[in-house]
């Protein structure tokens, strides 16, 4: 039965969430403690991404391109689903079977064309956040430079320590005084591309 063989298209909406969504600030933990260590600073860029504006500004804008397309996904399942339906407790004979065999090939050109559109919201992500990181370089470098860093770490791997040269908040300060806001499209990528290609997770 075709309705058997019907999955839920993926949400385009959750596509946003890998990059933005795990951005926000870790939960402050209780550290070990000890001396600052002269030279040494950390950063989030996760939290760079998550708290500054221009940050924001991009996650609001890639949920409103990812629920645009998720819209005109749900309107071409809606007929499918409901053909699919009327299609139950039919006789199995020659024309029912056709029907069911040409709603069949719908179903599987939709799950393409959500997989190919997935794809390019992640595209516009991963863009989006090339652009914020471009803009983020200059202003890291400025804020290491100011606080005479020696050696810049992640402070997402820190299992612990004096985490006093903290430079995250700093950065993003001078991040929001540069840059507010970031716009962008859409990526559009080639369908033999996205046929042959795989959809990401």
């Amino acid at each position: 039965m075709i309705l058997r063989s019907l999955v839920a298209l993926p949400l385009l909406a959750a596509l946003v969430a890998p990059a933005f969504a795990q951005t926000a600030a870790p939960a402050p933990q209780q550290t070990l403690g000890g001396p600052l260590v002269p030279g040494v600073c950390l950063l989030s860029r996760e939290a760079i991404y998550a708290n500054a504006a221009i940050g924001k500004a991009a996650t609001v804008r890639l949920q409103e391109l990812a629920r645009v397309a998720q819209t005109a996904i749900d309107g071409e399942r809606a007929p499918i689903e409901a053909e699919a339906k009327a299609l139950e407790g039919q006789p199995d004979n020659a024309q029912t079977n056709q029907r069911r065999a040409a709603l069949a090939t719908r179903w599987q050109t939709l799950q393409g064309k959500a997989a190919h559109d997935s794809r390019e919201i992640d595209a516009t992500r991963a863009k989006a956040l090339e652009r914020i990181a471009n803009d983020a370089q200059p202003v890291i470098a400025h804020v290491y430079g100011q606080k005479k860093c020696g050696l810049l770490l992640d402070r997402n791997v820190a299992l612990g320590g004096n985490l006093g040269n903290d430079l995250t908040a700093d950065v993003v300060k001078a991040l929001d005084a540069k840059v507010q806001t970031i716009t962008f499209e859409r990526e559009r990528l080639p369908q033999q591309a996205a046929a042959a290609a795989p959809a990401r997770r």
